[in-house]
């Protein structure tokens, strides 16, 4: 069956950017600048929660617990969630930081601001392993292949850039989308291929190896933000600027569109999250946080 809305969670005071899941929690950064915690099961906040000086912009949460924050004046904190202390705090990115994903495969959080500078750091935030000013305009997602040897920019200037993990050469360069890329996602079947979305609304399936292009589809009303996969690769989840969570086949054939009316958001969708295979949240402007349930 395709997705349908399971519950919403509300609690924040301003727009909800970003989210990622780990175990049986989701975290959220907000406008109103505070990290919240909430239980997948019961759908309720417990009591972590951080308060920053600037807007939460995006987030991330490694296996080895280390909750990763990137704010919008360019900060970027590391902390631990068991002991809830913070490890480290960089002032390294001056723009706004709008993409931090973790390679589990290499131990490294990538990060990416709003002028096009790439820094890699070490899990735990030990240690600055490169900083590449990229001089891409804003970099809104990155992805990484399953098998951790590679990752992709989606960047404003319209590029796809992929990179190797182990020498950070940018070794493919992909003319995606007009007037910007925002979203990238190596499919979760096939390592060759990449699905990209743009400021265009525009969805794209890439041979990333060969840089050919081989499917594209008007997907949204405007930009596309973030593209997830649950069902083992078999359903792909996009979100817009358009209010809308949109539900896909592994080959990008539209399955459904969630939006006000099926339960969904009021607002621009900013973030998705995988929970399971079953359960993706998505996250938006209206302050909520709802969960959507695949039935096979």
């Amino acid at each position: 069956m395709p997705l349908q809305q399971l519950k919403e969670i509300t609690g924040h005071a301003g727009a909800v950017y970003c989210c990622a899941s780990k175990d049986d929690y989701i975290y959220t950064g907000s406008s109103d600048n505070y990290v919240a915690r909430w239980k997948i099961n019961e759908g309720v906040q417990d009591k972590f929660a951080i308060k920053f000086e600037q807007s939460v912009y995006t987030l991330c949460v490694t296996n080895e617990d280390v909750l990763v924050v990137g704010l919008a004046n360019g900060g970027l904190h590391f902390f631990d969630i068991s002991s809830r202390k913070e490890l480290k705090f960089y002032t390294q990115h001056t723009a706004a930081i709008f993409s931090i994903t973790y390679n589990s495969i290499k131990n490294h959080i990538y990060v990416a601001d709003a002028d096009g500078n790439l820094s890699v750091w070490s899990s735990d935030g030990s240690k600055l392993v490169i900083y590449l000013p990229l001089g891409c305009g804003k970099v809104r997602s990155i992805s990484v292949e399953n098998e951790g040897e590679h990752f992709a920019l989606a960047c404003q200037d319209g590029t796809v850039r992929i990179f190797d993990s182990e020498y950070f050469n940018e070794i493919v360069t992909i003319d995606g989308h007009n007037g910007g890329a925002t979203a990238a996602l190596f499919h979760p079947l096939n390592p060759a291929f990449l699905i990209t979305g743009g400021k265009d609304a525009l969805l794209k399936l890439w041979n990333w190896k060969s840089g050919k292009e081989l499917k594209s589809v008007v997907a949204h009303t405007f930009a596309i933000y973030t593209i997830a996969s649950i069902n083992n690769g078999k359903t792909i989840v996009t979100a817009s600027r358009d209010k809308c969570v949109k539900e896909w086949t592994s080959s990008l054939d539209f399955v459904k569109r969630l939006d006000a009316k099926l339960g969904g958001h009021k607002h621009s969708v900013n973030d998705l999250c995988v929970l399971s295979e079953e359960l993706v949240a998505s996250c938006s402007d209206d302050r909520r946080i709802v969960l959507w349930e695949h039935k096979n």
